[in-house]
């Protein structure tokens, strides 16, 4: 059997998807082939570091389509043209195209930076998430990556990492301890987990193998 044609979708710096990156090239992350980065910003940091590693890199913008709908066509296409076995969804902020889960269901993968189901949903993404979150007053916050379904942050859940919150936390602060203690960890560990077989979705339930 080939390696896993894993296929990352990112909208900013591309943090996580360095980190899946450096986890390929270290060894951590084993029989994975990573055939492409697509971006829905043309000027993002993420499409560099794609490229600086020899990854294809794509960026599809919403913004040269006359509507949503052309520009779901053209994601889709431009996913299916990558021929992935996975799909990362790395923060990639644009609402999935529903006729894309139904493509690739079971294998769209998402990191979000807290412990689902709090904190997520509609509206609940980047900084905005630890500005709730801070706001709420929760002493722990974390990290999820889920399978991902038409609902918004409903998949069922892979890994979860609990992220102690400080007293001194802005949300700037605590976004990039979520990122180093807990995103950064359990994303490159799931494609690893996937790739290798311990993990399969099972009637819609994550099975540890």
């Amino acid at each position: 059997m080939g390696k896993l044609r894993v296929l990352v979708l990112v909208s900013g710096g591309g943090t996580n998807l360095q980190a899946i990156i450096d986890a390929v090239e270290a060894g951590t992350v084993t029989n994975v082939s990573l055939v492409g980065v697509i971006s829905n910003n043309k000027t993002v940091k993420s499409l560099e570091r794609a490229r600086n590693a020899g990854i294809p890199a794509f960026s599809v913008s919403p913004k040269d389509y006359e509507d949503r709908a052309l520009f779901n066509e053209a994601l889709l296409a431009k996913v299916e043209e990558c021929e992935p076995d996975l799909i990362v969804l790395a923060g990639f902020l644009v609402a999935i195209p529903p006729a894309m889960v139904a493509r690739y269901s079971g294998r769209i993968i998402n990191i979000h930076p807290s412990l689902i189901p709090s904190f997520c949903g509609v509206g609940y993404y980047g900084l905005k998430v630890h500005e709730k979150a801070l706001e709420r007053g929760v002493k722990v916050t974390g990290a999820t990556v889920h399978f991902v379904t038409e609902g918004m942050d409903e998949g069922p859940i892979i890994a979860q990492k609990p992220v102690a919150v400080e007293d001194d936390d802005t949300p700037e602060i605590l976004q990039r301890r979520v990122m180093e203690q807990a995103e950064w960890i359990i994303l490159p560990r799931a494609i690893d987990d996937i790739a290798n077989g311990r993990i399969r979705l099972v009637d819609g339930k994550v099975k540890h193998i």
